[in-house]
C-alpha cells in the first residue's frame, strides 16, 4: 500500500507514526524513505509518549499533525499498539490529517477480529491486515487491505494479481490487467468477513473481568505508584488504558523489577500451566481473551495461575 499511497515531494515527504511500532513497520517505513532517496531520520516523524507515561495522549498526536502537517505525505499508525494495547482514536487522527493534506493509512493487524471499525465512515484512505491475530487463522492465513472509494477512480500503482482482475474477463485468460475498482483490484486472495458487534461485545466482558482479576492480585502495582517509586519487588502493573473504549481484547502486562528475569520466569510458569500469552521485551506479557472460544472460566485460571508464577519469583 505504500508503494501506492506514499509519493513523496520536495515540500511533503515526512512520515508519521508511534514510535516504537511493531518492527516489520518501522521496516517497511525506513525501506520507504530509502527507496525514495530519503535519510529515514529526517523523513520518519515518531511520536513518543509522555515522559512517565506508557500510552500516547490524542492531543499530542494531532498536535503534531497540525505542526508539521505541511511537510508530512503520510500519516501511518498502528490501529492497536502491539505491546502496549493502546487503540488509537482512528477517526480523529485520520480527519486531522485529512485537514493538513495528509494521506493516513493503518496498520490494522492487532485491531481486526478485536474492535468495531468503520474504516469508510472514518474516511479512512487504506488499511491492511493479518487474520492470524483475532481472527484466529494460521500460517498461511489471507491478509486483508481497504481503500477507501473516493479513490476508485483515481488509478494508483499496483502489483496487479489474478484475484484483482475483473471477474468479467477473467477466465478468458487476457494478457493485459484490468483490476477492479478499488481494494479488490489489489487482492491477491478472496477474504472473508466476520460479525464485530457480538464479538466486541463479549470481549469488553471478558476482558474487563480479566482486568478486575488481575488488579485483586497482591502483587498488582497500580500505574501511579510503579511510576513514582518503581519497585524492586516481583509484581506487575498494566500499561494498557483501563478504558474499554481505548483497547480491545489485550492486556500488557509490565513486570517488576525492570530489566529482571521475572517477566520471562513468570511466561515460562504460564505456559508450563496452559495459559497462552507472549512476552514482548522489555518486560511485557501479553494476556488477550479471545472472544471465539475463550470463556470467564479461563479467565479466572489465567489469573490464578499468574499469582502462582509470581509467587514462585518473590
Amino acid at each position: 500500500m505504500m508503494d501506492s499511497f506514499y509519493k513523496p515531494t520536495v515540500t511533503r515527504y515526512k512520515i508519521l507514526c508511534e514510535a516504537k511500532a511493531f518492527p516489520s513497520d518501522q521496516y517497511a517505513f525506513t525501506s520507504q524513505a530509502l527507496a525514495h532517496g530519503l535519510d529515514p531520520a529526517t523523513a520518519i516523524i515518531e511520536i513518543s509518549p509522555r515522559e512517565g507515561e506508557f500510552t500516547l495522549r490524542e492531543e499530542d498526536i494531532l498536535e503534531t499533525i497540525d505542526k508539521e502537517g505541511d511537510s508530512i505525505a503520510l500519516v501511518i499508525f498502528s490501529g492497536i499498539q502491539y505491546y502496549t494495547g493502546q487503540w488509537f482514536p482512528i477517526e480523529s487522527i485520520t480527519k486531522k490529517a485529512h485537514e493538513k493534506g495528509c494521506i493516513c493509512g493503518w496498520d490494522l493487524a492487532h485491531a481486526v477480529g478485536n474492535v468495531p471499525l468503520s474504516l469508510h465512515a472514518w474516511n479512512v484512505d487504506f488499511a491492511v491486515w493479518c487474520t492470524y491475530k483475532y481472527v484466529n487463522s494460521g500460517p498461511g492465513g489471507i491478509a486483508g487491505l481497504f481503500i477507501h472509494e473516493k479513490w476508485h477512480e483515481t488509478e494508483k500503482p499496483k502489483f496487479a494479481g489474478w484475484w484483482g482482475h475483473e471477474l468479467a474477463t477473467r477466465f478468458n485468460m487476457p494478457p493485459t490487467f484490468s483490476p477492479i475498482k478499488g481494494a479488490q483490484g489489489f487482492q491477491q486472495s478472496n477474504p472473508s468477513a466476520g460479525m464485530m458487534k457480538s464479538v466486541r461485545k463479549r470481549s469488553l466482558l471478558l476482558t474487563s473481568a480479566l482486568e478486575k482479576m488481575l488488579k485483586a492480585s497482591k502483587y498488582f502495582v497500580p500505574q501511579s505508584e510503579a511510576r513514582e517509586k518503581g519497585t524492586a519487588k516481583p509484581g506487575f502493573t498494566i500499561i494498557t488504558p483501563s478504558d474499554p473504549l481505548q483497547r480491545g481484547a489485550q492486556l500488557s502486562l509490565l513486570f517488576f523489577p525492570l530489566g529482571s528475569e521475572t517477566m520471562r520466569t513468570v511466561f515460562a510458569y504460564l505456559t508450563a500451566n496452559g495459559v497462552i500469552g507472549d512476552e514482548r521485551e522489555p518486560d511485557v506479557i501479553r494476556l488477550a481473551p479471545a472472544p471465539l472460544y475463550n470463556t470467564l472460566k479461563d479467565c479466572e485460571h489465567a489469573a490464578e495461575v499468574l499469582g502462582k508464577a509470581l509467587e514462585s519469583v518473590a
